[in-house]
């Protein structure tokens, strides 16, 4: 059974920090590039950022650039989304999501995580 379970989420304040995890299992989460998306009330869900499967390389939403910061452990089946100096429009529930592009294109996503942001 496929699952990726997101924790992490809070309230904060402007100017604060959270360190989001997702864990991966019932998949070879080595093979995905993991990704964080979020999803604020009445807008789409949006990419925040995104590791290669073996890590090598991270792209960031332009957004997030310079405050938050993406890693994974391979042999934890473990990825982070650490978030600095949160803004209001920050807000979101935050989604951890695995992605394969083989033959075919397998994706899974979590359940979201909740992230406030607000004094």
């Amino acid at each position: 059974q496929v699952q990726l379970v997101e924790s992490g989420g809070g309230l904060v304040e402007p100017g604060g920090s959270l360190r989001l995890s997702c864990a991966g299992s019932g998949f070879t989460f080595s093979r995905f590039h993991m990704s964080w998306y979020r999803q604020a009330p009445e807008k789409e869900r949006e990419l925040v950022a995104m590791i290669t499967s073996a890590g090598s390389s991270t792209n960031y939403a332009d957004s997030v650039k310079g405050r938050f910061t993406i890693s994974r452990d391979n042999a934890k089946n473990t990825v982070s989304l650490e978030m600095n100096s949160l803004k209001p429009e920050d807000t979101a529930v935050y989604y951890c999501n695995a992605v394969y592009h083989g033959i075919l294109t397998t994706a899974y996503w979590g359940q979201g995580t909740q992230v406030t942001v607000t004094s």
